[in-house]
């Protein structure tokens, strides 16, 4: 969440890129590249964002400037259909919209942040998910759990808690307490007491498999670790073995990590900031059989200069093989990290690619 506050109030950032990449930018009119460069029309006279939805120019009448400007200088003009000369403007207004956010006691609604920043609520809500990934309830929602999160820590008494992180009541954080925390507050607080998480072990094709649950949904899926992962992490919870009662979980998770290119339904107990969450819904979305790098996946929520945080995001998931981190590599074509070791990695690719 603060990555994505900083970020934004720095405002667009021109970065420099080859002819080449700049093209393919625009012929996939990725949203992500508005505001890096623009695409400069020599036939029409005219400049363009990377995204615009007008006919592609032939590649030999096409130059890439830096901004607007520069292509100004040259004699083109605006184009009229994408206004690239908005993108400054559309990044301000987000950047303004997290400054008000910040600075509200109470969750300020969609229709109020878009009438301070001139836009229509329509279009704003738009405009903010492709900017940060997010929209503008789930980037409220994510900053009061992670201020309730540092409250929970501070505070003796949970009442207090709820209202010193901005809460409007006890009844609206339970809300989303249950959505996000995954278990009470006074759990949360006290390294999950109160709280039980099952744990089981079992051969799959990759190795020893540990997989834990929670009664809402499985919360880590690693390789050649025990139970004393998660008595770090929940000190005060029951941790206790599964038994009987996770067999049949036990038994889906390991047809799901045996045969990783088939699709799942397993529930998951999974939770992180709001970057972090956009970046494994897209991790999610990634197709069996194929990969994407650091840096499309950056591009994929909005934020394409943030590609060291998407590989950190990458790799804080918690729920090895579910959600597919396996299926991200580096731009070189290098198979980058894999907290279970590489030759896990390259087998998962192996057996999803069908070699």
């Amino acid at each position: 969440m603060a990555y994505l506050t900083e970020e934004l109030m720095r405002g667009p950032k021109t970065v420099t890129m080859d002819d080449d990449s700049c093209w393919a930018a625009v012929t996939r009119r990725d949203r992500a590249y508005d505001g890096r460069f623009v695409t400069g029309v020599l036939t029409t006279g005219i400049y363009c964002r990377p995204s615009c939805a007008a006919r592609h120019p032939r590649r030999e009448n096409v130059r890439f400037f830096a901004t607007g400007e520069d292509a100004a200088a040259t004699g083109l003009r605006a184009c009229l259909r994408c206004k690239p000369d908005e993108v400054a403007r559309d990044a301000e207004a987000v950047a303004r919209a997290i400054k008000l956010i910040e600075a509200s006691e109470s969750a300020p609604s969609l229709d109020a942040l878009a009438e301070a920043v001139g836009y229509s609520p329509f279009h704003f809500h738009r405009l903010f998910k492709r900017a940060t990934g997010v929209t503008p309830a789930d980037y409220v929602r994510a900053r009061r759990a992670g201020q309730m999160a540092k409250s929970l820590e501070a505070e003796p008494r949970i009442t207090d808690a709820i209202y010193d992180a901005g809460y409007s009541g006890p009844s609206r954080f339970y809300d989303d307490a249950k959505r996000r925390l995954g278990m009470t507050p006074s759990a949360w607080r006290n390294g999950g007491a109160g709280e039980t998480i099952r744990w089981a072990t079992a051969e799959t094709d990759l190795g020893t498999m540990l997989v834990a649950a929670t009664a809402k949904g499985i919360c880590r899926l690693s390789f050649d670790e025990d139970e004393q992962v998660l008595v770090r992490r929940f000190p005060k919870a029951r941790i206790e073995h599964g038994g009987a009662e996770m067999a049949a979980l036990v038994q889906r998770t390991v047809a799901a990590v045996n045969a990783p290119e088939k699709p799942h339904d397993l529930p998951l107990d999974v939770h992180g900031t709001a970057f972090q969450e956009a970046v494994w819904r897209e991790l999610q979305r990634i197709p069996a059989g194929e990969t994407r790098t650091y840096a499309q996946i950056a591009a994929a929520v909005g934020r394409p200069a943030a590609v060291r945080a998407a590989g950190t995001a990458n790799g804080d998931n918690n729920v090895a093989v579910l959600i597919p981190c396996h299926r991200v590599i580096r731009t070189d074509g290098t198979l980058g990290g894999y907290a279970y070791g590489l030759e896990r990695k390259a087998e998962l690719l192996r057996r999803e690619k069908g070699a």
